[in-house]
C-alpha cells in the first residue's frame, strides 16, 4: 500500500496546484490513497462544501482538520456527516464528527484496511482532551481489531509534542506527520518501522507568510496592531506531500515530494532510516 499525505492546503492557490498536479503525481508514483489536511482550504480559514468537492474531484480521498476546522461551521457540520472529512479526534465529547476513519484502500485487486487518526496538540491550541492518552486508547482498540496500518495527522504548534507522539507510538503505527505550522521540517525518517515528519509544510503560496499576504503579518510584527489575514490572489505556490510504503503492515519506505508551480520537475527527499 502506498499512501500520500498533503499538508495544510491554504486557500485557492493550494487548491489550484492540487487540481493541476495531484492526479499526475498519483499516477506517476502509483499512490493508492491520498489524505490531506484541509482546515485552511477555503480563503485560508476553514473548509466549505464547494472547496471540499473540488479537492475530492482533484484526487484527494480523505480530508483531516485542526484548530480551524469549524471556522465555516455550517458547511463543516454537513461535511463531518459524510464520513470523508475528519476533525481532531480529541475535541471534547459533544462536538459533532470524528477524527478516526477506517478506510478500505484498493491495492491492485485487493482491499486493505487503513486507519487514519486526526489529533490536535494542547500547546497554544483550543481546549481539547489529552491527545496522547486518547491515541494510546485508539491504537490499542485498532490493534484488537487486527488493524495495523495506522496513520496519524498530529495538528500541533509544538514540535516537542509531535516528537513525543513518535516516541510513544514508534513500531506501533505506520506513519505520523505533523501539520499546523505551515513550515516544512527537514527530519523525515523511519524509526522502528514508523515513518515520521515533524511538519509537512503548507500547500499554497510559498512567497509570503505561511501562505498569507505579508501585509497583515508585517503590520502585527512592527506595530502590534492586528489586521485581517488574506490569501493572495496570485503567488508562487508549492505542493508538499509525504509518501509512505506499507508492506504486510510494515513501513518499508518513505519520501517527500515538492512540486513548484513554475517548474515541471519534482523534488524528492528520501527518508532516513534510523
Amino acid at each position: 500500500m502506498r499512501i500520500g499525505f498533503i499538508g495544510d492546503i491554504v486557500g485557492r492557490p493550494g487548491r489550484k496546484i492540487i487540481k493541476d498536479s495531484l492526479k499526475d503525481i498519483k499516477k506517476e508514483f502509483g499512490i493508492d490513497f491520498v489524505i490531506a489536511n484541509g482546515e485552511n482550504a477555503s480563503h485560508g480559514f476553514g473548509l466549505t462544501l464547494e472547496s471540499a468537492k473540488e479537492l475530492f474531484s482533484s484526487g484527494i480521498d480523505l480530508i483531516t482538520g485542526g484548530n480551524h476546522s469549524f471556522d465555516k461551521k455550517k458547511d463543516m457540520n454537513v461535511l463531518l456527516e459524510t464520513g470523508n472529512v475528519l476533525r481532531p479526534h480529541n475535541y471534547p465529547i459533544g462536538v459533532i464528527g470524528t477524527g478516526l476513519k477506517i478506510c478500505d484502500v484498493k491495492v491492485d485487486e485487493k482491499i486493505e484496511k487503513l486507519a487514519v487518526l486526526n489529533l490536535m496538540g494542547q500547546y497554544s491550541m483550543p481546549i481539547v482532551d489529552n491527545p496522547f492518552n486518547l491515541a494510546k486508547k485508539v491504537v490499542e482498540e485498532l490493534k484488537e481489531q487486527n488493524i495495523d496500518n495506522i496513520f496519524i495527522d498530529f495538528h500541533g504548534e509544538a514540535t516537542s509534542e509531535k516528537r513525543v507522539m513518535l516516541m510513544m507510538f514508534k513500531n506501533q503505527v505506520s506513519g505520523i506527520c505533523g501539520t499546523h505550522t505551515h513550515v516544512g521540517t527537514d527530519d523525515l525518517q523511519i524509526l522502528d518501522n514508523t515513518a515520521y515528519l515533524t511538519d509537512i509544510g503548507l500547500t499554497g503560496c510559498y512567497d509570503n507568510v505561511i501562505g498569507m499576504d505579508s501585509y497583515a503579518p508585517i503590520q502585527r510584527a512592527t506595530t502590534g496592531l492586528g489586521a485581517h489575514f488574506e490569501v493572495p490572489n496570485s503567488c508562487f505556490s508549492i505542493l508538499q506531500m509525504m509518501v509512505i510504503d506499507i508492506e504486510n503492515s510494515v513501513t518499508t519506505n518513505a519520501f517527500k515530494i515538492k512540486k513548484f508551480c513554475n517548474k515541471s520537475e519534482l523534488i524528492i527527499t528520501q527518508a532516513v532510516k534510523v
